[in-house]
């Protein structure tokens, strides 16, 4: 067996998170928000400075969710009943009381032990309300157990299975850290200040809830300039202010709420100076496991991921023609809402929805056991059926503001959400698409979602597919980036050519996630391709670019490359240790310094990533490779072990296990993870030639033979597995087979020796 390498394991991050490796752009499409160059620099004043000029704003904004994001827990703020209530599950019971006026909890802590902790701060208003608790370290973090504001009774946000408290998402570890996970969109001003090295905080803000500056950006240079004489103030633009909120298009004010109101990976703290969203975060794309294939919404994603798909936000409907940006609440009530736009005499009728209206005789939905579940008249209402919505937390519902036309049909055959099965609990998708095609009639437009659907499954038929959607600017651009992260399942010159122009792409994040997922065989043409990125005015699309090309790539760079190169590589550092805080920030520098030769301190990383989250499973495949390299055979089989042992699907893990035991001589048992793997991986054609060479060394023929032939099959031009499946066949004495193969090598490499040589060798 040849000599294996290591390999790049891209890390899926779990808040987010899917995996952070991206963000950066600059004024390429069109800006969140018009950013204005002001000097000096303005600074945070904060909201009760606004108060004077702006009372009708600050009076609307004054006990708002925005305003209640966060506050210091007293009488006034907090909700929960603090009167020795008592709350039981899982086999604890906790406490809540208070002492000398303050608030406390006795609950299970860190390790599993039963302890009294402080509540200093409330988090959130309506419909529940957290508490945090401070933990050495400056960390503060988030109990499990929150009050329902509505029921007035607490409960636990893991009602069927409390995490393990080694499990990173118990409320002791990172998962439930204010600090990192939550603290940027609940504060004004808000700098997280991480020390990697003393593993400590010491976050600040300049407001404890969401402000006027939050929106608005610092306000030290617009106060000045109000509290001028009226007569002495200079035409300025923008007022002052750093961030224009007013007369801005759907995307601008859409990526104004952004940085808080998405699913996304933070590249540092929030400025409000960034020329574009990427020079900030990364949003997530449309990932298995946080969105539907069809784009609507799974777990906790927020709202920008599901608005950008929508036809209001292509056709510039923007965040406040819906809420009102001061109180957060809706404009209007019910379907007068949507009735703002859309024809009352069209579309608030029966003959449109087909249900009763509220005040209209009829039966309510009801559950089995008798309990009414939705009213008469919710079937009429334009969000019922265009926001079918999901419960995060227990008990907040959020809709989808995908805001798309129910598609049971898609439901039928994808197992997406559609609004009838939000009501009709007790009919099935295909009665409710039955009657979708009685009211409006058979034929429905052609979706996105089979495509997705299919390239997650990586079937070889949707490869066309995929390109067409990644390349076809009428698409949503999260739509695709979706796209496009799939088509690296397919590798083959018309995907390659898909990336390239990618590449090329007006958006930032088509051409980041291009960086990200292109593989090429040919360095050269990697670096030829990559390398212009390095000078993108987006900071996400930079980075990506210069930790791509970091190690052996980047010494094909010319020296003008190489220079920004170093610049934009120390953005990605900077940024990774930024969120050195999760397992990701690690893992990823982790990669850098593997890649730099700096194995010190990628070891460093791996196993701070490892600490922060024992089960995430690719800082520990990542360090074994490392461990193999460094010859360290025994500690990266530990390592490799686990991942099997608790992430079985993780086929790669078995794959790089059945490899390090084949090196070590244990081939049997080499064996039993590389067949593990080769059933996981079908088309993956190097799994299959390994698989055959130690099945062929046990002498397990039949076996041997098949998983050469799939080899063979999955890539009938390569002359490895062209010269082994000849060589099985000579040294069976199965002259015949052999010579088949043989002229084969010779026909596919005629100027390659080992053909030529081996049909000599059989004649003799």
């Amino acid at each position: 067996m040849r000599r294996w390498k290591l390999t790049g394991f891209i890390a899926t991050v779990i808040i987010v998170l899917t995996i952070p490796l991206y963000v950066l752009k600059v004024k390429v499409i069109c800006p969140r928000g018009e950013k204005v160059s002001v000097q000096p620099i303005a600074e945070f004043v904060g909201s009760k400075k606004c108060l004077d000029c702006h009372k009708k704003e600050y009076d609307k904004w004054l006990d708002s969710h925005h305003d209640h994001a966060m506050d210091v827990a007293n009488e006034k703020t907090v909700l929960g009943d603090f009167d020795n209530a008592v709350f039981e599950i899982h086999d604890v019971e906790s406490r809540f009381y208070r002492k000398d006026g303050q608030y406390f909890v006795f609950t299970q802590g860190p390790g599993g032990e039963m302890s009294e902790f402080e509540v200093t701060h409330t988090f959130g208003w309506y419909p529940l309300q957290q508490y945090l608790v401070p933990f050495p370290g400056g960390r503060w973090q988030c109990l499990p157990i929150a009050w329902d504001v509505e029921k007035k009774k607490w409960y636990h946000l893991y009602p069927d299975d409390s995490p393990d408290f080694k499990d990173w998402l118990h409320w002791t570890n990172a998962g439930q850290n204010w600090n990192g996970m939550c603290a940027e969109c609940h504060s004004t001003n808000l700098k997280k200040n991480y020390d990697p090295d003393s593993d400590t905080y010491q976050t600040t803000w300049s407001d404890i809830d969401v402000g006027c500056e939050a929106c608005h950006g610092p306000g030290s240079r617009h106060m000045e300039w109000a509290e001028l004489p009226d007569m002495a103030r200079p035409q300025v633009e923008n007022y002052e202010l750093m961030v224009k909120t007013s007369q801005l298009g759907s995307r601008a004010l859409v990526e104004l709420c952004a940085p808080c109101h998405s699913r996304r990976a933070a590249l540092g703290d929030y400025t409000h100076a960034e020329p574009d969203l990427l020079d900030s975060l990364l949003p997530t794309l449309l990932a298995q496991g946080l969105y539907f294939s069809d784009g609507q919404i799974l777990e906790e994603v927020y709202v920008y991921g599901s608005f950008t798909q929508s036809k209001m936000y292509h056709r510039d409907v923007r965040c406040s023609d819906c809420h009102d940006v001061h109180t957060a609440k809706l404009l209007k009530e019910g379907n007068d809402l949507c009735l703002q736009c859309h024809r009352a005499g069209e579309y608030d009728t029966k003959a449109h929805h087909f249900h009763k209206k509220k005040g209209e005789k009829g039966e309510p939905i009801k559950s089995a056991n008798g309990k009414v579940l939705f009213e008469v008249g919710t079937g009429a209402e334009c969000v019922g059926c265009h926001m079918p919505g999901r419960k995060y937390m227990v008990i907040d519902y959020r809709p989808d503001h995908s805001i798309r036309i129910p598609r049971p049909d898609l439901s039928v055959k994808l197992d997406t959400p559609n609004g009838c099965s939000r009501c009709h609990i007790d009919k099935t998708d295909k009665w409710s698409d039955e009657y979708i095609t009685k009211w409006y009639g058979p034929g429905r437009r052609s979706h996105y979602a089979r495509t997705i659907e299919d390239g997650r499954k990586s079937l070889p038929k949707d490869r066309e597919a995929l390109i067409r959607l990644a390349g076809d600017p009428l698409y949503p651009v999260i739509v695709r980036a979706t796209a496009l992260s799939l088509l690296t399942e397919y590798p083959g010159a018309d995907t390659t050519d898909a990336f390239q122009l990618a590449l090329m792409d007006d958006e930032a994040l088509i051409r980041r996630t291009a960086i990200e997922r292109l593989n090429l065989s040919e360095e050269k043409d990697f670096v030829r391709m990559i390398a212009p990125l390095l000078y993108d005015p987006v900071k996400a699309v930079r980075m990506e670019a210069a930790q791509r090309l970091a190690g052996q790539p980047s010494n094909l760079l010319t020296p003008d490359e190489r220079k920004v190169f170093e610049v934009a590589l120390n953005e990605f550092e900077t940024s990774m240790e930024y969120s050195a805080d999760f397992a990701f920030g690690r893992f990823n520098l982790g990669n850098i310094y593997a890649a730099l030769n700096r194995p010190e301190e990628a070891i460093r990383n791996y196993q701070a990533a490892i600490r922060i989250d024992e089960l995430s499973y690719p800082p520990k495949v990542n360090l074994a490779m490392l461990y193999y390299q460094r010859k360290e055979n025994d500690k990266a089989e530990v390592l490799l072990r686990e991942v099997t042992e608790a992430h079985p699907e993780v086929y790669d893990a078995a794959y790089s296990l059945g490899l390090l035991l084949g090196e070590m001589e244990q081939y049997e048992e080499a064996a039993v993870y590389l067949e593990r793997a080769a059933k996981g991986l079908p088309e993956r054609d190097r799994i299959q030639y390994n698989l055959g060479l130690i099945l062929d060394y046990l002498k397990q023929d039949a076996k041997a033979e098949a998983a050469l032939q799939r080899a063979l099959e999955l890539a009938p031009d390569n002359l490895d597995y062209l010269y082994v499946l000849a060589n099985y066949y000579m040294k069976r004495g199965q002259l015949e087979k052999a010579e088949g193969i043989a002229r084969q090598m010779v026909e596919k490499h005629p100027s390659e020796p080992i053909g030529h040589d081996f049909l000599k060798a059989l004649r003799r």
